[in-house]
């Protein structure tokens, strides 16, 4: 199974903040590469560090030679925290128009013409 990316932070040093999409925030130092992936030690240069993109929910990348899958840092990473989710702001105004046209509240547990 695949864990979708939604949000990267440069953390100090090589090390990044990555939020998935069940919430979980992981840390992944990219210094623990170094020895197996040479190319990677380019990364010491904060400049180039910084660079990085998350290009789609399984990569980030900094150039044509350096790139990591966000499956690594899910798995291998260190939990940071569990962050709340949210709808998606097309998710809540769908929710809300379909509860006024039920015309019920927020509060109410279910429609005032339903038995029970």
């Amino acid at each position: 199974m695949f864990h979708k990316a939604l949000y990267l932070e440069f953390l100090d040093g090589t090390a990044l903040a990555v939020t998935f999409q069940d919430g979980l925030v992981k840390r992944y130092d990219m210094s623990v590469l170094f020895t197996k992936y040479p190319q990677l030690e380019a990364l010491k240069s904060r400049q180039l560090f910084l660079s990085g993109k998350l290009i789609s929910p399984y990569g980030i990348v900094w150039n044509d030679d350096l790139d990591i899958e966000t499956e690594t840092i899910y798995e291998d990473g260190e939990t940071l925290r569990q962050v709340p989710l949210s709808l998606h702001p097309a998710s809540a105004e769908a929710v809300a128009s379909a509860r006024a046209h039920a015309a019920l509240s927020q509060k109410q547990k279910k429609c005032p013409s339903c038995k029970e």
